[in-house]
């Protein structure tokens, strides 16, 4: 992640309950149909331009990168709200996903692997 300082709003910063790798999830969910599309990870730099840009921003673990979704696969998400739940500790990001959500081409990342239930 970045060393520099964020341009996130310090009121939103100072609320923000991150992990000890100073990281937040962030779930991706459809804005008109509730539909949950994926989870990923944001610092306070990744928030602050997605709250700016109108385009979803993550901090990629695996890569140790910022991505914006869809750069690369052209399956973009264009940011509709964000909140935060009531712990400050997850970010919800309502979009409008264009193709597919999840890097394996499903429209989400929660359709594969769907577990029984009552077992």
């Amino acid at each position: 992640m970045t060393s520099t300082p964020s341009a996130l709003d310090p009121a939103v910063a100072a609320r923000l309950k991150r992990s000890a790798d100073g990281l937040v999830p962030a779930i991706a969910q459809q804005y008109d149909t509730g539909e949950v599309l994926m989870l990923g990870w944001m610092d306070d730099e990744a928030l602050h331009r997605t709250l700016t840009t109108g385009r979803a921003t993550y901090w990629s673990r695996s890569r140790g990168e910022y991505w914006v979704k869809g750069d690369t696969s052209g399956h973009v998400q264009h940011v509709k709200a964000v909140a935060l739940d009531c712990d400050a500790d997850t970010v919800l990001v309502k979009v409008d996903q264009i193709g597919a959500a999840c890097h394996t081409g499903d429209r989400t990342c929660f359709d594969a692997d769907v577990l029984p239930l009552g077992q």
